[in-house]
């Protein structure tokens, strides 16, 4: 469908991307990874036609769609968000307009037998189809379906754009380039301002209606849900690879791994040919010898190694001071601005060295309430922050308060005290800002450096309390491994608000759920959470069920003769239903075995303790497995419930 054909960029003499060759086919939906800077928006830029290559092309037909959604953009604030986004079917105004035109035409003409007259014919019989095709949904509908499910509500619709974030009009350009139904959709960095819901809904959207797409994206669960194929581009080159994104991490270290075998045995046989030449170049008696290996030598054809990223970021938060034991007890706390209540009566209580997060809908109240922790905005109820907390506040728009116009190391040395100050080079160092690096104005970083900076301020003085406040936003995969591990490492407590599923999963015990003006605690991990809230709302999708089921059937004792039909439609129904026990027995019985382990493993350490094996780690272990039985407890509970609710449907 689209080929890419010899392509070849370079900036400043220096080459970005080197003879390029590959096609992308209807149906792909391929990741293309690569370090930063490896060119993968600048790849994007010129499929889309925004910019051009030093040389090769890009063939495509001249009917393909094309759309392109950048991580930045410039939105018209002039109209209401129903109004921005109907700009998605312009295309069947514009056909409407020609059809219009094609018909006065012919209406003026009487050459019915000439090619002409026949050629507007066949172009009205095109329109017509494609008009017939495009409006064969209703538009209104699928506008509504898209922006619920990009996380507006209806009383927004008509709300001006500028009254929107910008992460928000990011939704509304995207909710156009959807609708648009394009043929090739090119997405850069697309989740950077969805919640996890919108996230999952953009993924079931994308896999199942979507034809072709190419992303870039730094979300691991994301991509590994999306795509088929991987492209990877490095030193100016690509690899493809007709795998997800978690089976290409396996082939592409694979890959490095032959090609450093073959780098190495070609190094030796390179110094072995050299010493060679050195020995015995002056001797006569070896000058056929001595030619025939400088001969050899110039032809061989150098294996060059992938960039492979030595610099090295140690991130470690400092040792957390001891705080006490509820660093956090919330009491009936409210957030009201004007008539619009964020949430109200929030009660909980953090205990010391736990790890939870808050997640939710945007504009659903998380960094409002990390705001009223941070005593930053008033607020109703009781908030207590426990003795001796000393909180690290990493918040939403970190990076961009940074002072663009001052360099690295001033930046740190401007907040650094004490000591700490004779040891910031090393600092910067650790964290990939050496060299030359930590003299770079913070206006010319990238996002992901930026954040890097802002975290290292974070990391100047000892705290107990760490508050993140979407921490992982422009930070590529690996810096974010090495923050999530920071984290698990630290002993203090955290609070981490996210989207990024794979961020937050073997991080959290405990979520926190913001939504329709509460706060609900969910104990275990992110896909814990997310597989109870999918039980719940088939339990909420069952009652609905069930309450249509006895309006059909009062509507069925009203006619004498049920029709056949719905003889019919009520035996498939049995048939779901008996589907739904099955796969609601399965969870049951999964749930089960999941106890059984706990359960198993807990009495292990019992007997170890019990024998006198006594240490902290031992005690940790403990009540980490008892944490995580009381979670799949939880879990059997729900699917029992489930259960029984559906087999008492079924049997009425």
């Amino acid at each position: 469908m689209i080929s890419i054909q010899n392509l070849s960029v370079e900036f400043s003499a220096k080459s970005l991307f080197d003879n390029i060759n590959y096609v992308i086919n209807k149906k792909d939906k391929i990741a293309l990874v690569g370090k930063n800077g490896a060119g993968k928006s600048t790849m994007l830029k010129i499929i889309v036609g925004l910019q051009n290559p030093t040389s090769g092309c890009v063939a495509k037909p001249n009917d393909i769609a094309i759309s392109y959604l950048p991580q930045q953009m410039v939105l018209n604030d002039t109209l209401t968000v129903v109004e921005e986004v109907s700009k998605a079917f312009s295309h069947i105004d514009e056909m409407h307009s020609q059809l219009d035109k094609i018909n006065h035409e012919l209406q003026s003409r009487d050459d019915y037998e000439s090619s002409s007259y026949q050629e507007l014919i066949d172009r009205l019989t095109i329109l017509n189809e494609r008009i017939a095709m495009e409006e064969s949904e209703n538009r209104e509908a699928e506008m509504e379906k898209t922006l619920i499910g990009l996380g507006f509500n209806r009383n927004d619709f008509n709300r001006p754009t500028a009254e929107f974030s910008g992460g928000w009009r990011m939704r509304i350009e995207l909710a156009k380039l959807l609708l648009t139904h394009p043929d090739v959709l090119l997405l850069d960095e697309p989740t950077n301002h969805l919640d996890i819901e919108s996230i999952q809904w953009l993924e079931n959207f994308l896999i199942t209606k979507a034809n072709a797409v190419v992303l870039v994206s730094h979300d691991r669960a994301f991509i590994d849900n999306v795509t088929n194929r991987t492209i990877e581009i490095s030193l100016g080159k690509i690899y493809d690879y007709a795998v997800n994104y978690s089976k290409y991490v396996v082939l592409h270290q694979e890959r490095i791994e032959q090609q450093m075998r073959a780098y190495q045995n070609q190094q030796k046989q390179i110094q072995e040919t050299e010493d060679f030449i050195e020995r015995f170049r002056y001797k006569a008696t070896k000058a056929v010898q001595v030619q025939s290996r400088i001969k050899q030598l110039s032809k061989i054809e150098r294996i060059e190694v992938d960039e492979v990223d030595t610099s090295h970021l140690n991130l470690k938060f400092p040792p957390a001071p001891r705080s006490g034991d509820y660093p956090i007890i919330a009491d009936n706390v409210g957030k009201r601005y004007g008539d619009h209540q964020v949430f109200d009566n929030a009660t909980f209580t953090i205990k010391r060295g736990e790890k939870v997060a808050f997640v939710g809908k945007n504009g659903e109240g998380k960094s409002t309430l990390v705001k009223c922790i941070m005593n930053e905005i008033p607020f109703t109820g009781n908030l207590k922050i426990g003795h001796n907390v000393k909180i690290g506040y990493f918040a939403q728009n970190q990076a961009q308060l940074l002072d663009g116009e001052i360099s690295v190391f001033d930046t740190i040395d401007r907040v650094a005290v004490g000591d700490i100050r004779t040891k910031i080079r090393d600092i910067l160092g650790a964290f990939m800002f050496g060299g030359e690096a930590s003299d770079k104005k913070v206006k010319v970083l990238s996002g992901g450096e930026k954040t890097r900076l802002a975290m290292i301020r974070l990391l100047l003085e000892p705290v107990n309390l760490l508050i993140l406040d979407e921490p992982t936003n422009h930070l590529d995969m690996r810096t974010k491994d090495i923050l999530k591990q920071a984290i698990k490492d630290f002993n203090g407590t955290v609070i981490v608000v996210s989207h990024d599923r794979e961020f937050l999963d073997g991080l959290v015990e405990k979520v926190y759920e913001f939504g329709g003006g509460k706060v609900k605690e969910c104990l275990g991990g992110i896909y814990e959470f997310l597989e109870k809230k999918k039980i719940a709302t088939l339990a909420e999708l069952e009652i609905s069920n069930n309450a249509t089921k006895n309006i059909s059937t009062k509507q069925q004792n009203d006619t004498e003769v049920p029709t056949p039909s719905q003889s019919k439609l009520s035996y498939a129904e049995q048939r779901e239903r008996e589907k739904a026990i099955k796969r609601a027995e399965k969870k049951v019985t999964d749930a089960e075995m999941e106890i059984s382990r706990y359960e198993a493993e807990i009495a292990e350490i019992e007997i170890l303790i019990a024998n006198g094996n006594v240490s902290n780690d031992i005690f940790t272990q403990h009540a980490e497995k008892n944490k995580q039985l009381e979670n799949a407890m939880s879990i059997w509970e729900l699917a029992s419930i489930e259960l029984d609710e559906i087999k008492s449907k079924l049997n009425n």
